[in-house]
């Protein structure tokens, strides 16, 4: 799905109706896909399904008319309370009413007593009253009327389906402001694309859950094509995951390095090996301080092993030389999760980023793989596909010119600490204005940044981003974004692009929160552990 601005929306429909495709035929289609979306709810499998619409002046209320006029002739019970709009010369009502509806204006409803009545009796209250174009505060009448339909809702046992055209009425569709009268949907069918502020706060409480409906065939437009921002759903993904042909082998996904792990955080190496392995890698080797081997290969079989040197249990700077004698068949290297901030590890994560060291075979004491030793074959030192994640961005903030040293299009996946770390800004200069920020970065540090939070960004240098539509408190929880890491590390293995592996791995990432958090019954029980097992249902669900 795109994402675009009000500005950007208008311009693809202003082009659309100089092309032929004419408003008018847009709000035919975008009327008769949210019609069929609604049929699709529960209601429309119901003797009899009542739907009340508030029906505004724009084109969300011109969609509204369409839709009622589609579900009036399929059986459904239908009534449009009209604001601002003339019925006597509105060619739409007058469809409307020819197809059985029955309107009402608000204009005339004493008391809002008929409004009232039927949000009593609706199964499906279609919110078309106000627009995407809206700038608040809101005019009396429209507030009027939605705090009344609120009020009637908030009183009732059992609430009709809210369904928002577009967007909520009352919602800034740039910048995600709300008006407190804005009428919470369950369910928001934005037209040919995700309007920006939907997925900006407070909006994106009051949305619901979002999806698409078409407006006609648009993607050959300028426009269109021009457009740079995209929200990640389930067919972005489905295209990005690998094949798995019959006659593949360990070697066809390739082989994810996983530099991870100290005594303070264990189990960072495990969550993130394992991800790796379960978004599709065919070898995940983990390179940890020698202590930590013993506590965790009884936990994880599957992987192979680099035992790196250590102080008292945290990866020391020799470890580079050891590690870089490893690289030989490692298709994607992540480096960072539960390193720890000790100097001595710092130096580590320059010592590889620097490439000084020579590769030559480790000594079996410190390190060792299934092929019993280092590749003989590797004599350069030069970097796969590089993931940084964790205290691995926290280190390179201390490198001068760090951005110079990672290998380029590496992936970098911060939170806004670690983003305030790395560009100097403040969290909350971040958190203001995340995708510019992202966009920003990604294109001066000429790296993917995944920045992290409730709508991930994931920007790419050459201008494009993309947003996951979910903001959850179950993935705000120690050992989520070493899931993360590995599940980005598992799709760079298999050689996937990086900007295309940190979206799919992000959009997987989220969505097994989300699974995570139905299973356990509340966000707050949710552990990094669950959501790990929450990846498997997530993939075979999308593929």
């Amino acid at each position: 799905m795109k994402l675009v601005t009000v500005a950007e929306m208008r311009a693809i429909e202003q082009e659309a109706d100089s092309g032929g495709l004419t408003y008018a035929k847009m709000m035919e289609n975008a009327g008769q896909g949210l019609a069929k979306a609604i049929q699709g709810t529960a209601y429309g499998q119901v003797e009899e399904p009542e739907i009340l619409a508030l029906v505004g002046p724009g084109n969300n209320g011109g969609d509204a008319l369409v839709a009622l006029s589609v579900l009036a002739a399929n059986g459904w019970e239908t009534r449009a309370c009209i604001v601002a709009r003339d019925p006597a010369s509105d060619p739409l009502v007058t469809r409307f009413k020819e197809a059985g509806g029955d309107v009402f204006q608000a204009g005339s409803d004493v008391g809002y007593s008929q409004l009232k009545a039927f949000v009593e009796s609706a199964d499906v209250l279609l919110d078309g009253l106000l627009g995407t174009g809206l700038r608040l505060p809101l005019k009396d009448e429209s507030r009027l009327i939605l705090e009344t339909a609120r009020s009637v809702i908030d009183k009732m046992e059992w609430p009709p389906l809210v369904v928002a055209v577009d967007c909520p009425s009352g919602v800034d569709c740039d910048s995600g402001e709300a008006a407190e009268a804005c009428l919470p949907a369950d369910r928001t069918f934005t037209m040919a694309a995700v309007k920006q502020g939907l997925l900006k706060f407070p909006a994106c409480r009051l949305t619901g859950e979002l999806d698409m409906v078409g407006i006609g065939p648009i993607d050959e437009l300028r426009s269109w094509q021009a457009l740079r921002h995209e929200v990640a759903d389930a067919a972005i993904v489905r295209a990005i995951l690998p094949a798995r042909p019959l006659d593949a082998h360990k070697g066809t996904f390739g082989t994810a390095l996983v530099a991870a792990g100290s005594v303070n955080f264990t189990g960072a190496a495990y969550l993130a090996g394992e991800a790796a392995y379960r978004v599709g890698a065919g070898l995940v080797t983990l390179a940890v301080p020698e202590p930590l081997h013993a506590a965790l290969a009884g936990q994880f079989p599957e992987a192979t092993w680099i035992l790196l040197p250590h102080q008292t249990g945290v990866i020391a700077r020799e470890a580079a030389e050891v590690l870089l004698a490893y690289l030989g068949k490692a298709t994607a290297l992540l480096v960072g999760p539960g390193l720890g901030m000790e100097e001595t590890t710092g130096e580590f994560l320059e010592g590889i980023l620097a490439r000084r060291h020579q590769s030559k075979k480790a000594s079996g004491r410190m390190g060792f793989v299934q092929t019993g030793g280092a590749d003989k074959d590797t004599t350069s030192g030069e970097l796969p596909p590089l993931v940084l994640d964790a205290d691995a961005l926290k280190h390179l903030a201390k490198i001068p010119n760090w951005h110079r040293q990672v290998p380029a299009m590496a992936v970098l996946t911060p939170h806004p600490g670690e983003m305030a770390v790395l560009s100097g800004l403040k969290i909350e200069v971040i958190q203001k204005e995340r995708r510019k920020v992202a966009s920003h970065y990604a294109e001066e540090w000429g790296h993917v940044v995944v920045l992290k939070g409730a709508f991930t960004v994931i920007a790419a240098p050459d201008g494009r981003t993309t947003t996951v539509p979910v903001a959850t408190p179950a993935l705000a929880r120690a050992g989520s974004g070493d899931v993360l890491a590995g599940l980005i590390a598992g799709l760079r293995a298999q050689g996937v692009e990086a900007y295309d592996a940190a979206r799919a791995g992000a959009w997987i990432h989220a969505r097994a929160g989300l699974s995570a958090m139905d299973a356990m019954g509340s966000a707050a029980s949710v552990l990094a552990g669950d959501i790990l097992d929450s990846v498997v249902d997530v993939i075979a669900e999308v593929q």
